[in-house]
This record gives structure tokens, sequence and C-alpha cells, in this order.
């Protein structure tokens, strides 16, 4: 691995990993959300 990172190729890596992060986050709130809709529901 190259230790020194070009500035626009340091910029694609946090855009990629800001972008994964979001997905990850969405995926969370829906289950969360899901887990308790499946609550609310259930009764």
């Amino acid at each position: 691995m190259n230790s020194q990172w070009q500035p626009d190729e340091l910029a694609q890596r946090r855009r990629r990993a800001r972008r994964t992060a979001l997905v990850v986050g969405v995926i969370a709130v829906a289950v969360y959300v899901g887990f308790i809709l499946s609550g609310v529901l259930a009764q």
C-alpha cells in the first residue's frame, strides 16, 4: 500500500466511506423502526 495518498484519491476514499456509513446507518434505522412497528402492530 502507498503511505502517501494523492489528494484526489483521498477525497474519493472519504466519499466512499461516507456513503458506506450512510447506507449502514439507513439499514440500521430501518431495522430499528421495523422492530418497533412489529411490536406495535402485534398487539
